[in-house]
């Protein structure tokens, strides 16, 4: 996409390419292996966005409050809008449990132009149970869970539909 922008005093136009920004948003249930697809693509240049991060930076390493979480996803939600104002990739390292999650993101970016991709790890209860067990709560992306919480997530979690625009299916 060309855009053309007024430079300096003089008021003369130049034409830059613009790059749109990807956005990624990881879709699972906790134990899935969102943050492991998550960080592949950070060290391939994107920004990762994580609640997790942020709340251990902030030192909350148990479950937050409610007024905890609503300011760090605010803030997550202004750091994603100025990323993607900058051109960067953003891979959102969330949940994405719930439908109405995902909708209010894609609403969110739908005004800047950016369709955001859904990356759906689809995996299977035992799987989680086997994944969380080694979970020790030393590290932001290492939160423990009980298996009983674990499978509560499972049970609650709303798959997405191909309705709901660019999906790649991990299994």
């Amino acid at each position: 996409m060309m855009v053309a922008k007024w430079e300096g005093t003089v008021g003369w136009m130049v034409a830059s390419k613009v790059q749109r920004s990807r956005v990624v948003m990881m879709c699972g249930p906790g134990g899935a292996g969102k943050t492991t697809y998550a960080k592949k693509l950070e060290f391939e240049g994107w920004t990762r966005l994580s609640f997790e991060v942020e709340f251990w930076q902030r030192g909350i390493t148990s479950m937050p409050t409610s007024e905890e979480a609503r300011q760090v996803a605010a803030e997550l939600k202004g750091r994603l809008m100025q990323l993607v104002g900058e051109g960067n990739n953003v891979v959102l390292d969330f949940g994405f449990w719930f439908r109405r999650q995902r909708d209010e993101y894609r609403a969110l970016l739908n005004p800047v132009g950016v369709i955001p991709e859904t990356v759906y790890l689809a995996t299977d209860l035992e799987t989680i149970l086997s994944r969380i067990g080694k979970r020790h709560g030393r590290r932001a992306d290492d939160w423990p869970l009980t298996a009983e919480t674990a499978s509560e997530y499972f049970a609650r979690f709303e798959p997405p539909t191909p309705e709901e625009g660019p999906m790649v299916v991990v299994s």
